[in-house]
């Protein structure tokens, strides 16, 4: 087994009765981008901020490069580029004073690298930050975070703010820093980012992983909507007894079957053969497809798991008053 990056075990946060998360178990592989995937409010902020000992666990235990951030924080921040989901800078520094501050703390002259990474997100780094737009502000996290080239990348929500363009090139200093051996934790709920960029993904609902699975898996998962166009009227009842179908329409008066499949289409294929065929198109399905089934839940399920746990909360993608007491301000590492 290759080493692990990050490792999880029972991990639990509660802010008084509310439940941040509860019993996260993660494995995250050196060399790997991994998704950690979920909608505001899911725990994914208040994950990455106990792995770098910003906040306390309630229960469970967490490891950053084999090492345990309650007891080794500064190492695990020396060898981590971290950029927190609610950003906050000295707005009266420049963008390249403040990589100069943080590369300081480091003990490291990191202006070559600053600049490169600044000119490929087309930052100036010479403006003060209290002039910059939001997605500004966002690219100087970036920069700071990967200027030292650290072995994990934790970045939560990371590409809020950014352009279009600018994300391409963020996808790809991912891929880069992939490409090297080190590892990129991407918490995120876009999930066509998490697509574009994860080799696996964690899906996380009301504080608890409900599946860990590599995206290509996810995907084949997925339902996708297949549309066959006869050259005559056929009875969508065959269709409808194989076991991949989950719902067919008819449209053109029986002309065009359209069903929603799950898995592989090879039924379909075989049961369409028998007619004669006009046209077939299949749109495959995505992520997005499999986050939704995982969401699709009965409200009554729902409020059930809610009242014996006491409810949820994750300080970091909602305001929770609670976490005032138990943590720092988040700032870059």
């Amino acid at each position: 087994m290759d080493e692990l990056a990050i490792q999880t075990l029972g991990l639990t946060k509660f802010y008084g009765k509310q439940r941040g998360i509860e019993g996260i178990d993660l494995a995250v592989t050196q060399g790997e981008v991994f998704g950690f995937l979920g909608p505001n409010g899911a725990g994914k902020s208040t994950t990455i901020r106990l792995l770098l000992d910003l906040i306390r666990p309630t229960a469970g235990a967490a490891s950053v490069l084999g090492l345990n951030p309650r007891v080794q924080a500064l190492e695990v921040r020396r060898r981590v580029g971290y950029v927190p989901g609610d950003l906050e800078m000295y707005y009266h520094m420049t963008g390249r004073q403040l990589c100069r501050y943080f590369a300081s703390l480091r003990g490291r002259d990191l202006d070559m690298m600053a600049s490169l990474i600044a000119d490929r997100l087309d930052l100036d780094l010479d403006r003060q930050i209290g002039g910059y737009s939001t997605g500004n502000r966002q690219k100087v996290g970036l920069t700071q975070a990967m200027m030292h080239e650290p072995e994990v990348l934790i970045l939560d929500e990371p590409t809020s703010g950014l352009d279009p363009l600018v994300r391409q090139e963020f996808y790809a200093l991912v891929d880069e820093v992939r490409s090297s051996g080190r590892t990129v934790f991407l918490s995120s709920h876009l999930l066509p980012e998490v697509e574009r960029v994860a080799d696996r993904v964690a899906i996380v609902r009301d504080g608890k992983v409900v599946v860990t699975e590599d995206v290509a898996v996810l995907k084949r998962r997925a339902v996708r909507r297949v549309e066959i166009r006869f050259g005559h009227q056929v009875d969508p009842r065959p269709f409808e007894m194989l076991d991949a179908v989950h719902q067919v329409n008819s449209a053109d008066d029986q002309a065009t079957l359209i069903m929603v499949v799950e898995g592989s289409i090879d039924e379909v294929i075989k049961q369409a053969a028998t007619h004669q065929v006009h046209n077939i198109v299949s749109h495959d399905g995505d992520l997005e497809d499999v986050f939704l089934d995982y969401y699709r839940m009965e409200d009554s399920g729902r409020q059930t798991d809610r009242s014996t746990s006491g409810g949820t909360a994750d300080a970091g993608d909602e305001s929770n008053p609670a976490e005032t007491a138990d943590s720092t301000k988040s700032e870059p590492c």
